[in-house]
């Protein structure tokens, strides 16, 4: 009986200490998700009732037919997933060739460099904006695409080296240096033996550079027209001075975290993996 008891306790123990915080942690986490997509599906009386409203009597998808059609969403969509590709693209490269030579070779000023690295992180990137502005405009790259990738690389790619190099720094030499016996060079033991083991890591730190690119909204209203706009500048075009589209606003909302979802959905467990393995450390 006791030991019944103790087990009864235990439990409702857990209950109470374990999943009653659990479940309101992910209330507090989840409910603004769902207040968006509710927000986005209720007809124009409910929407300005003043009424609180937890679910629309009649739901309507008229503020996403609204948003791709009067407001032509497609347009910065498809800038913001060029812009997040390449910049995915360009920092993954660069940043994991760097870090490969920072792991696996000593050079003469090698620690300022990644302390460099390390320390760039550390300021905002507003900092970065006027003399930014005044390169891209003297390169003629201004209200282009490129001006945004390249902007973007400023703080993607010193993150994605440490990242990098924390991970191939637990990675031992012994497997490179025996493709290398073998008869392969160095490029060849990098491709074959290196990146297959690298890939949880590649596909963590490719998130994360995509996740920047495609929420950044600071270099994107600055660097950009109506022609090249991205979606966080194009939402925030919805807000004006008489009064802020909620409707529209929140259908872009839902629709901008979709592609970052499938993402995380597909890509979760090598995700995971990659975040947990090396980290930051060396």
């Amino acid at each position: 009986m006791k030991k019944n008891h103790s087990i009864g306790e235990k439990k409702t123990a857990r209950i109470f200490l374990l999943w009653i915080p659990l479940i309101l942690f992910l209330l507090f986490l989840l409910f603004p998700f769902y207040w968006t997509f509710v927000t986005s599906i209720k007809p124009a009386e409910e929407l300005h009732s003043l009424k609180v409203i937890y679910w629309p009597q009649h739901p309507t998808l008229d503020s996403y037919k609204h948003l791709f059609n009067q407001f032509n969403f497609l347009h910065p969509m498809k800038n913001s997933l060029i812009v997040a590709a390449i910049t995915t693209l360009v920092s993954l490269t660069v940043s994991t060739l760097a870090a490969y030579a920072f792991s696996r070779f000593r050079f003469a000023g090698r620690k300022p460099l990644m302390v460099l690295f390390l320390t760039n992180n550390m300021f905002p990137t507003v900092l970065l904006l006027i003399p930014l502005f005044t390169i891209m405009r003297k390169l003629g790259l201004l209200y282009k695409p490129t001006s945004l990738v390249l902007s973007y690389t400023t703080f993607t790619i010193p993150f994605s080296v440490w990242l990098l190099s924390g991970y191939l720094n637990d990675l031992p030499l012994s497997m490179e240096e025996a493709a290398m016996i073998d008869g392969a060079d160095r490029a060849k033991a990098f491709v074959r033996i290196v990146l297959p083991v690298l890939l949880p890591c590649l596909l963590a730190t490719g998130v994360y550079i995509f996740m920047q690119s495609w929420n950044e909204y600071t270099f994107a209203v600055l660097f950009t027209n109506e022609n090249s706009r991205t979606i966080p500048v194009a939402l925030k075009m919805l807000v004006g001075q008489l009064g802020v589209q909620w409707d529209l606003i929140t259908a872009g909302g839902i629709i901008t975290v979709i592609p970052v979802c499938i993402m995380f959905f597909f890509a979760q467990k090598r995700l995971v993996a990659g975040l947990t393995a090396g980290a930051v450390k060396g």
